[in-house]
């Protein structure tokens, strides 16, 4: 029944993201947002007579310091035994919507944390923001005459583009005589 209802409610809304039918991932503000987090929620079998499990673990969140993340958890949980027994998972995200800035007030905007090391070996200084060269399409002709061209691996017969010799030479002048 609350499945439905979710489904429903957050259809076509790009923050939200059904996992499975017992896990949700809902993402509090803008993706651009450096204090945007994401949650996780999961239901137990049980639920919704026991607390669903609710994360922060997604990769999205690894700018947010362990304490914020902790602190928006502990916030979530009261707001959880406050609802047991009854479908909540609307209520928590909606819950963090309208708490984002309050949970994430002593969040530094300016966090930088470097997730990856760069290690190349025997590769050029390429720019990682060059983009990828687009393919030359064909036209169906193209392609047909590409295919007469080729043999059955796609490679082109040895001596395709060899200049032939023998034509050049009856082709001189008669100074070549």
């Amino acid at each position: 029944m609350e499945l439905e209802a979710l489904r429903s409610i957050y259809e076509g809304d790009l923050c939200f993201r059904e996992l499975s039918p017992v896990s949700f991932q809902y993402r509090i503000g803008e993706s651009g947002d450096p204090k945007a987090f994401l949650i996780e929620v999961s239901w137990p079998e049980t639920y919704p007579q026991t607390a669903p499990v609710i994360s922060m673990d997604a990769f999205f969140n690894n700018t947010i310091s362990s304490a914020i993340k902790q602190s928006i958890l502990d916030k979530l949980m009261v707001e959880v035994e406050a609802n047991l027994g009854t479908a909540m998972t609307y209520t928590l995200f909606e819950y963090a919507k309208d708490n984002k800035e309050v949970f994430m007030e002593n969040q530094p905007v300016n966090t930088v944390t470097s997730v990856s090391n760069n290690i190349s070996i025997g590769t050029p200084d390429v720019p990682p923001s060059k983009k990828k060269e687009k393919k030359e399409q064909l036209s169906k002709t193209q392609k047909r005459k590409l295919a007469d061209k080729t043999d059955n691996k796609g490679e082109l017969p040895r001596g395709w583009n060899w200049v032939d010799v023998i034509k050049l030479s009856k082709t001189g002048s008669k100074d070549d005589e």
